[in-house]
């Protein structure tokens, strides 16, 4: 070979000029081949790529170039999701504009992926904050609302006062902006609104069939639905208590069965009767207004302590006219779920028994367990919601939670109240409508104009898009839209009149929610989608991101691909066949004695004995070595993917993201792991030479047989070769790393041999034979180690680029073995094993065993009783 050491910053640069001169990864349309479309989610402009981003795109080009391989035409695009508040910060912080400021993160991170080899068609490259894009996106917000997909109404939404923008549900984490961090307030607002729960109970059952989605993402998507079957009842109100003397509540119930536990009604704040209630009691309109802090989002809600206000008002029990219970306002009864009104059974729901135990109000156990003595069961801190027998009931005793549910349904139904039956069955769903609108800049206009004389009148599709101006202020909180001269202030494009644009702007999750299918064909300029290529590229056959967007992007996309089917854009309802969530990339924590934290480039590890110590690199400080958490900014412990690459090369750093751990797991950062990439990376490039120099006189075609030597080669290719198939199919890349790892120790081993035995020439077969394990193992590493595999395949003196070369085929037949091993029972009881040719006739494997020591120790110098010889299962010795 014509150096000793594999030069990656010299060649790698090399090998991406060859395949972008060669458009290689460049896909066509029209290409006859079946389609495979790999798709990784697409990355926030935030200025630079993180190690994150290594792992994940390396896991799809991995798919990507195998499957190329394999003979598929491969769509594998990549974009920009990059609208967003953190373009706005960045606006007012650095006097910047958030397109320059977006625009330059761009070619940064372009300019980056690009130096880690990925095999992306960047001819079909987006950006969801160019008009381009974005026309596509209002014309089909138009399409959405004339098929009754949109509505504009007023709202209680999540309030941002740092962002100064609404917030969905999905986007407030532990009562805070997901962004600012700032404390969520309520406000009611006029929003648009997808109405994504009219899909909710398909998006539900469709569940069932993504087979090839994580079970653990489907549980979070059911579970944000949240079907539930229950009875919606009418409790008569005493109309002495009521405010204006109102004679019913309705609530709705998930528990009838749990009726005769009843301890209170509860109302949501937002609840008509607590409002009526409120406008004659401060205390209690005092107390409303200190809900509209916590938010609209459920986890907050659920989270909180539990809050009540006694109104005074009772309502009766829908089975006894005497028994009247209590209605209070509490602050963990949402509007917007049932009918914003509850009855709490505090003895089997914890939420409800929190709340008693904290206004005294008592409990009754209604449900004991099997195992336990209704006499003697109490609840105290600790709610039952498990299975058993009904108690203290009344006519319900004694009976199943089903059959205790059925019956007072039937009961409440076959009773009037007001002429009308007490209950009814429902079904309720925990999913609301998508709230979109924005109060932001940086975001895709809703094109819509409000004129006082015809009310909303959507944008005329001829004058789309919707072009955010240019020249913009961010001297004031709050959304620059609002206080824009000429662009807010437009004339109404049906009467004329002086009319003022939309200024909230959509969600960003709008822009995420479609962008996969705009890449089957991005150069359409007339409409969003091309029917046909949407069509016959969709479904994403592999979709890669992280488990975070299980919620919010991958249930939203579902959504849309419904919408543009309704609308006809797309012909098919779930976007992403398959799913692959992937772990993150942790590192160890370093802090110094003040508090603050060590980046990992400002430390040494020392290793004493058994322990690790950390010093700085500066003056020798000792710093503490903290847990292993997530890559980030503020623990400082990220490293700087163009360093990696930088000292190793792409394809140490791709290697070792896929080899440390499997890939649905997050991978612990080790530097010392890194080293043994590199490591490998050079061996691979010695073991290419070691080929190439015993494989020079082999014959130009493929010998008529094969030695037990060039046999064991094979065998050992063709192993690895139906293994690493195999593994990437089922992305256990790590898996696949080991299997290449298992056959270089062998592929080694035996051109050691036959250097030993025949130095420089090796028999034509045997020379024959490591050709074809040179050219599978390049094959093998070529998805993971791209620019290696091509050096190696020059090297080897192939033609062309790997990178356009089939995938190697399997012979079935090298994958059988020779032998096999048996085990070997000595009166019924298992003492050792023997191996033998998997063809040997029963006198061979009798011999074999008898000339085993266990079995000599057994037999003790005699002849044994019976020898029973199972083909191909087991041998047992009867002494």
């Amino acid at each position: 070979m014509s150096r000793d050491r594999y030069n990656a910053r010299e060649a790698e640069p090399r090998w991406q000029r060859q395949w972008d001169d060669h458009a290689i990864f460049t896909t066509r349309n029209d290409d006859p081949r079946p389609k495979y479309y790999v798709l990784e989610m697409f990355p926030y402009p935030s200025g630079r790529i993180h190690m994150g981003h290594v792992r994940n795109y390396t896991m799809g080009d991995v798919v990507a170039r195998y499957k190329r391989a394999r003979g598929f035409n491969v769509l594998h695009p990549m974009g920009w999701d990059a609208f967003g508040m953190p373009a706005e910060n960045a606006a007012m912080a650095n006097k910047v504009h958030p397109k320059a400021w977006t625009y330059d993160n761009i070619a940064t991170m372009k300019a980056q992926l690009r130096s880690m080899g990925l095999s992306l068609d960047w001819s079909r490259e987006v950006a969801t904050c160019d008009p381009s894009y974005y026309k596509h996106q209002q014309r089909m917000f138009l399409d959405f609302l004339a098929a009754g997909l949109v509505e504009r109404k007023q709202s209680k939404v999540n309030w941002d006062p740092v962002d100064q923008t609404v917030l969905a549900n999905e986007q407030v984490i532990e009562g805070r902006g997901w962004r600012s961090g700032a404390l969520v307030e309520q406000r009611e607002l006029t929003q648009w609104f997808f109405k994504i729960s009219s899909y909710s109970e398909e998006l539900l059952t469709a569940l069932d069939h993504l087979d090839r989605w994580p079970e653990k993402v489907r549980i979070m998507q059911r579970n944000w639905i949240g079907r539930s079957e229950g009875l919606l009842i009418r409790f008569a109100l005493d109309g002495a208590t009521t405010p204006s003397g109102e004679s019913e509540v309705e609530v709705f119930t998930t528990r009838p069965d749990t009726l005769f536990g009843a301890k209170f009604v509860a109302l949501s704040p937002d609840h008509p009767l607590a409002q009526a209630a409120a406008k004659t009691n401060p205390a209690l309109a005092a107390f409303i207004e200190e809900c509209r802090h916590l938010g609209t989002a459920q986890e907050a809600i659920d989270t909180a302590e539990k809050r009540g206000f006694d109104t005074g008002i009772k309502a009766v029990h829908p089975f006894d006219p005497n028994w009247q219970l209590p209605v209070y306002v509490a602050n963990f009864v949402l509007m917007d779920y049932g009918t914003g009104a509850i009855f709490g059974c505090p003895a089997h729901d914890q939420r409800d028994l929190d709340f008693v135990n904290k206004y005294g109000l008592g409990n009754t156990p209604v449900v004991c367990p099997e195992d336990q003595d209704p006499k003697s069961f109490v609840i105290t801190d600790t709610a039952y919601d498990g299975d058993g027998r009904m108690i203290n009931s009344r006519f319900l005793d004694n009976m199943t939670i089903a059959d205790a549910k059925e019956e007072v349904a039937k009961r409440l139904e076959s009773t009037s109240l007001g002429n009308r039956p007490v209950a009814q069955r429902q079904v309720n769903y925990r999913l609301r409508d998508w709230g979109i609108s924005r109060q932001r800049y940086w975001g895709c206009p809703i094109p819509i104009i409000h004129c006082e004389a015809c009310g909303t009148v959507p944008v005329p599709i001829a004058d789309l898009p919707v072009q955010l101006p240019d020249d913009i202020e961010f001297d004031r909180p709050g959304n620059p839209l609002d206080w824009h001269p000429t662009w807010r202030n437009v004339p109404c494009p049906t009467c004329g009149k002086p009319a003022r644009r939309e200024t909230d702007t959509m969600d960003t999750f709008v822009d995420s929610s479609w962008y996969y299918v705009r890449f089957t064909d991005p150069a359409n300029t007339t409409a969003p989608t091309t029917r046909s290529a949407a069509d016959a590229w969709l479904p994403v056959d592999q979709y890669i991101g992280g488990v975070e967007h299980a919620i919010l992007h991958l249930l939203y996309s579902r959504f849309f691909t419904r919408a543009m089917k309704a609308t006809g854009h797309v012909g098919l309802d779930e976007p992403f066949a398959g799913l692959f969530t992937q772990g993150m990339v942790v590192h160890e924590t370093y802090r110094k004695p003040d508090g603050t934290y060590a980046a990992p480039a400002e430390i040494r590890i020392d290793v004493e004995g058994d322990g690790r110590r950390a010093v700085l690199l500066a003056d020798g400080e000792p710093v503490e070595i903290g847990p292993i958490e997530k890559m980030s900014k503020s623990k400082r412990n990220t490293v700087d993917p163009d360093d990696i690459i930088a000292t190793y090369g792409a394809d140490t750093a791709r290697w070792f993201m896929l080899s440390d751990s499997p890939p649905d797991r997050d991978v612990i950062w080790s530097e010392e792991r890194v080293q043994g990439a590199a490591r490998f990376v050079q061996r691979l490039w010695r073991i290419t030479a070691d080929v190439a120099a015993l494989s020079t006189g082999r014959p130009a075609t493929r010998p008529t047989n094969f030695g037990p030597d060039a046999l064991a080669v094979r065998k050992a290719a063709h192993g690895a070769l139906d293994k690493v198939s195999s593994g990437i199919e089922k992305l256990h890349f790590n898996v696949c790393l080991a299997q290449i790892r298992e056959f270089t120790n062998s592929l080694t081993e035996a051109l050691a041999r036959a250097e030993a035995a025949r130095p420089g020439t090796p028999s034509p077969d045997l020379a024959w034979a490591f050709h074809e394990a040179g050219v599978i193992l390049i094959s093998l590493f070529h998805p993971m180690m791209p620019h290696l595999a091509e050096e190696c395949w020059a090297e080897l003196g192939q033609d062309g680029l790997v990178s356009e070369v089939a995938w190697p085929q399997v012979e079935p037949e090298l994958l059988v073995e020779d032998t096999i091993t048996l085990p070997v029972q000595v009166n019924g009881r298992k003492r050792t094993d023997v191996t033998v040719s998997r063809n040997a006739a029963t006198a061979e494997i009798e011999a074999a065993v008898l000339a085993l020591d266990e079995v000599k120790r057994a037999l003790n110098g005699g002849a044994p009783r019976k020898l029973i010889v199972v083909p191909q299962r087991i041998v047992n010795v009867v002494v």
